[in-house]
């Protein structure tokens, strides 16, 4: 059974690594284990950055040419051969999906939308139009898979029909076999704590900003800093930790295997997480047994289960971070519990499989 898969926020195939690149792929794999055949038919982007309103009206008439084009080569095929279900990963305002609910109604399919975002305050913004598109949309499908709690109350407002909002919550497939190798080059008698982020302006900088911000006042000498990400803002970002530069090793861009080893050779991971939607990272931390430390912000407590996976301070203070910090430092014992904690929770209730088995359950009604 094929199903058509679209992202027009960021395509799975987009050459710039990103989470959104990253979950529309681990979404595409929990499909296929479900046993779906799925096509990428547009790699369309109707992203819009400025709130430009003649940009937005070019991307819409773009968009709805890119959805004449596919109906018509669609229509052309036999009908064992079209897609049964459509289903679009990340729309919103700025973001929204012009082609997906033509398709679907041209077609006869359901329509499916995952991390779909409903923000009622643009409704008269510079992104109206997107906005009443997106809303058009999320009322148009069949399932509407929400991957965070906050999302789903907002999209709650909007849901027409029982049984629409589905709770998918973030996920992560299993790691390849463990490599060993890499040296921190940090003594042995600190607690290594693990950052890891892109050094790019927005969210990532304040983040960053919080987080030297915060470090400067941790006490003790039992720890070191390591911090993992690249970026054009590098330079500022680590000037930032000037004032306690021989206490903070900067890594720069790592591949996946490599990030792995020093994910196990850490003692706590830690990120402020501002403005953060969720956060894979914080699942990459607990599939290796790492328990994390981060904001209360958004979607964070759907990947850091406060109390069993890590801890959440409060959004955007310095002083509560650090003291969640400092708690787990001085205590090993339940730092160990909730490392032990952390791994099963990735591998168990936030696997690749268990999120493949629930998309297989609620797409199987639509389709029936």
């Amino acid at each position: 059974m094929k199903i058509a898969f679209y992202a027009p926020m960021k395509s799975p195939v987009h050459p710039v690594p990103s989470g959104d690149r990253r979950v529309a792929r681990l979404l595409i794999a929990a499909l296929s284990m479900a046993g779906y055949e799925v096509d990428l038919v547009s790699s369309f982007r109707s992203f819009d950055k400025s709130g430009d309103q003649e940009n937005q009206n070019r991307i819409r008439k773009a968009a709805e040419q890119e959805a004449k084009e596919l109906i018509k080569a669609f229509l052309a095929l036999p009908a064992k051969e079209r897609p049964q279900a459509w289903f679009t990963y990340h729309l919103y305002h700025k973001a929204p999906d012009w082609i997906g609910p033509k398709v679907a109604t041209e077609l006869n399919i359901p329509y499916l939308v995952a991390e779909a975002s409903h923000a009622p305050k643009q409704e008269k913004g510079k992104w109206a139009t997107g906005y009443a598109a997106a809303a058009e949309a999320i009322r148009k499908a069949d399932k509407i898979f929400h991957m965070t709690q906050l999302d789903g109350e907002c999209l709650a407002q909007i849901a027409q029909k029982d049984g629409q909002l589905v709770y998918l919550p973030p996920f992560l497939e299993k790691a390849e076999k463990k490599s060993d190798g890499f040296d921190l080059s940090v003594p042995k008698d600190k607690r290594i704590l693990l950052s890891v982020g892109m050094m790019r302006g927005g969210d990532k900088k304040d983040s960053y900003r919080l987080l030297s911000r915060s470090i400067k006042k941790l006490e003790g000498q039992d720890w070191h800093l390591v911090i993992v990400g690249d970026g054009e803002e590098r330079e500022e970002i680590e000037s930032w930790f000037e004032p306690v530069s021989d206490r903070v090793s900067f890594l720069g861009k790592l591949e996946e295997k490599e990030l792995r080893q020093v994910y196990r050779l850490a003692d706590l991971y830690i990120w402020p997480a501002c403005g953060e939607a969720y956060g894979m990272a914080f699942l990459e931390a607990a599939r290796e047994g790492l328990p994390s430390i981060a904001g209360h912000i958004r979607g964070v407590p759907d990947v850091v289960i406060d109390g069993r996976t890590g801890l959440l301070s409060i959004g955007g203070d310095s002083d509560d971070f650090i003291r969640k910090i400092r708690y787990l430092l001085d205590n090993a014992p339940f730092r160990e519990q909730l490392a032990q904690q952390a791994r099963e929770f990735a591998l168990h209730d936030r696997s690749l499989e268990s999120a493949a088995s629930l998309l297989k359950t609620h797409i199987s009604q639509v389709l029936s």
